[in-house]
């Protein structure tokens, strides 16, 4: 039997999702406390890769258990998992849906604090600024549904089979103070390291230091930049995926600056 696992979790403490040698990852901790709880190995597949220090406040999994259990798997595996790593939803499915591969559409936040306040450090990314040009920036924003090919705003484009990402809607907010800033995001599909290096563009744009125009030419010409420098991780959320047979609202609340409500599109 096949079961979508609905998770969120809290990137800090993690290199990324997948699982790797001598590091440790999410993809890691579950499989373990899975495997522990069933007594056999289980292997999961998740909706996508996140890089280390970055986070979900929704994430999907798949597994196949083929034989039923007679125990609370939500509550035994809640119970063994860290703080950092939480259960919302075991959902048993037909046939053979894929995690990964099914997902249509993924929408990311990307957060910006432009003033030091140490419970924001692991869940915005700091910017030290007194102001930014979000006007400009909204117009850089708004361009990223005109365009297809995202093969300049991509870290290694050639360990792709294409860099085609059809962005759906890309949005920019700020608080009514004007000292945060929120960036989302949504596409079918996201190359590696795009949305960051997209974030780290738009704050050159905000410091002046990068025209709208020049942005847009990387996306014309598909010419990688020289300097291609990733915002920092830890502003970064997952923060929704949507499957033609599942939608389900997030339930992680990480704070009051999760909610609609917070912001005020610029």
């Amino acid at each position: 039997m096949r079961y979508f696992v609905h998770i969120g979790y809290k990137g800090s403490n993690y290199f990324g999702w997948q699982r790797q040698p001598d590091k440790l990852s999410v993809q890691e901790v579950l499989e373990n406390s899975l495997s522990r709880i069933f007594k056999q190995n289980i292997t999961i597949h998740g909706c996508g890769r996140t890089d280390a220090g970055v986070h979900a406040s929704q994430y999907f999994f798949h597994m196949d258990i083929e034989k039923s259990w007679n125990f609370d798997l939500f509550f035994r595996l809640n119970r063994i998992l860290p703080d950092d790593i939480a259960l919302f939803d075991i959902i048993p499915m037909e046939a053979q849906p894929h995690a990964r591969f099914d997902a249509i559409q993924r929408v990311y936040d990307f957060f910006i604090h432009t003033y030091k306040d140490p419970f924001l450090s692991e869940s915005s990314s700091l910017y030290l600024r007194k102001n930014f040009d979000l006007r400009q920036m909204k117009k850089a924003v708004a361009l990223l549904p005109q365009y297809e090919d995202y093969r300049a705003f991509c870290k290694s484009p050639d360990k792709n089979e294409h860099t085609i990402c059809h962005v759906s809607a890309a949005s920019l907010y700020t608080n009514s103070s004007g000292d945060r800033i929120r960036f989302r995001i949504s596409s079918n599909r996201f190359l590696g390291r795009m949305i960051r290096i997209i974030a780290r563009k738009l704050i050159e744009i905000g410091d002046g230091n990068l025209s709208v125009d020049e942005f847009e030419s990387h996306l014309i010409s598909k010419n990688i930049p020289s300097k291609i420098l990733p915002a920092h991780p830890q502003g970064l959320f997952l923060s929704k995926v949507t499957y033609p047979y599942l939608d389900l609202e997030p339930k992680a609340k990480f704070w009051a600056s999760m909610e609609d409500s917070y912001w005020e599109e610029v």
